[in-house]
């Protein structure tokens, strides 16, 4: 086992693991920014470094100041959680060249998964249903009609490096694919360096379903189950239910068998995601594999008693799986909902600044709040808003819901802009409740209404 851990990341995961490391003897070292010098993570880590200025891509996202903080301080082993570094293939190269290990899939894995035209071609010879489009690259607007008439519209444009609706764009005619397909490229190339896109149909309506993957180095894979992430806006999860409500467990059993395949037939190791579209008939086809620990990751700990985060760690270290498929069993049901710095009535804008008072629900079987937060801290306005996930697990989806109800009724953020009401509104939907929602759902169906209901109240209490 390691003797030492960097966590090169911040926030409620940096937090996560860190407690990991000390539940499992393992010396952590937490690496902050400027502006993190008093966050959480730095307070319970056993070492704390600097590593550069407030914004991430000097700090977080620097891998040379990530792997110099890991070579001063002695650590074995990197755990890059989720987001900076955690997907960068030339990262985790680095890491194997300077004999310190990764805590993920080796750079190979990372690098053919991260390119999305790629994993498809991948998946489609391991036999992984994929979403129809082009077998290649589109590099201009002509190959791009060409996989538009073969495949037909709704169609959706999608950067090959990209990842959380980054370089995406829904062409719905021949008329929006130019301008569409434009504008993808141009964000792409703003944001990745390339101008790498692929094409594929949009299957609409359709469920967001994603399955949680264990692979160890003797070759060993199981899956623990699926997540419903199908409450979305702009692409970014905002509520995730495991295990899916509504799928038939004839399906059920053929996605999870397929994910567990496609592991095997990559040679993947550590713990994955692969993500599937399923619509209304339950045909489900690939969509991309996460090669890294997921936000949500806690629903699937609930309902499986597996802890994926020391899971990864013992994998890292050469350590067989202590289980086999068969043990896995599904208890209960569980639900994620992430707490944003965010202002709902206000664009969603980002809000950062001084704690005046803080509380989180706690008390009561089947609840786990997992946060950075805490009164009289400022959080600062450099990075990604979430700042804390609420989780409920009970025996029934009924219970678990009422959990999560009474739970984000008790939660109190002075001093910031939070998107605590819009989680309240969802979670007491009665399409929610029923399940009868899709990916699409919260941004078409929802949200406008929603929206015109916080202008009347507020109109009322001028």
């Amino acid at each position: 086992m390691f003797q030492k851990v960097l966590v090169a990341n911040r926030g409620e995961i940096a937090v996560r693991i860190i407690r990991a490391l000390r539940e499992l003897g393992i010396t952590s070292v937490a690496v902050f920014s400027e502006a993190d010098r008093y966050a959480l993570h730095t307070e319970l880590a056993d070492e704390a470094i600097c590593i550069g200025p407030a914004k991430g891509i000097d700090s977080y996202a620097n891998p040379v100041a990530v792997l110099s903080a890991a070579n001063v301080s002695g650590a074995d082993a990197i755990h890059p959680g989720y987001g900076f570094l955690s997907e960068r293939s030339d990262f985790a190269s680095l890491c194997e060249k300077m004999n310190i290990k990764f805590i993920g899939p080796n750079s190979d894995i990372i690098r053919d998964m991260g390119n999305k035209q790629n994993a498809r071609t991948t998946m489609r010879e391991a036999g992984v249903p994929i979403v129809p489009g082009g077998k290649d690259l589109v590099e201009n607007i002509e190959q791009a009609r060409k996989i538009a008439e073969e495949t037909g519209y709704p169609l959706m444009i999608k950067a090959a490096d990209g990842g959380g609706g980054k370089g995406m764009r829904l062409a719905s005619s021949p008329e929006e694919l130019e301008p569409m397909f434009t504008q993808a490229q141009n964000e792409t190339q703003s944001i990745y360096g390339n101008r790498h896109l692929y094409i594929e149909r949009t299957i609409y309506p359709a469920k967001h379903i994603e399955v949680q993957i264990l692979a160890d180095e003797q070759g060993n894979v199981v899956h623990l189950g699926e997540r419903d992430c199908s409450l979305q806006r702009n692409n970014q999860k905002v509520i995730e239910f495991a295990p899916s409500p509504t799928l038939s467990e004839e399906t059920r059993n053929k996605l999870n068998q397929a994910a567990v395949d496609a592991a095997k037939a990559i040679g993947y190791t550590n713990a994955g995601t692969i993500e599937f579209l399923v619509d209304n008939d339950e045909n489900f086809y690939f969509m991309e594999m996460n090669t890294r620990l997921q936000v949500e990751h806690p629903i699937t700990e609930m309902v499986t008693g597996v802890d994926i985060v020391k899971a990864q760690i013992e994998i890292a270290a050469g350590q067989p799986l202590p289980f086999k498929q068969s043990d896995i069993e599904l208890n209960g049901f569980a639900i994620e909902c992430r707490l944003n710095a965010e202002d709902p009535y206000n664009h969603f804008q980002p809000s950062s600044g001084y704690i005046d008072r803080l509380f989180l629900p706690n008390g009561g079987m089947g609840l786990r709040v997992e946060t950075t937060l805490y009164s009289n801290y400022t959080l600062p306005p450099f990075y990604d808003s979430m700042v804390a996930k609420i989780i409920t697990h009970q025996p029934t989806r009924e219970d678990a819901f009422k959990l999560m109800e009474r739970a984000l009724y008790e939660v109190t953020v002075e001093g910031l802009n939070t998107n605590i009401e819009l989680l309240e509104a969802l979670i007491s939907h009665p399409e929610v409740q029923a399940d009868n929602v899709h990916a699409k759902w919260l941004e078409e169906e929802f949200m406008p209404q929603w929206i015109e209901e916080v202008k009347e109240h507020s109109a009322l209490n001028e």
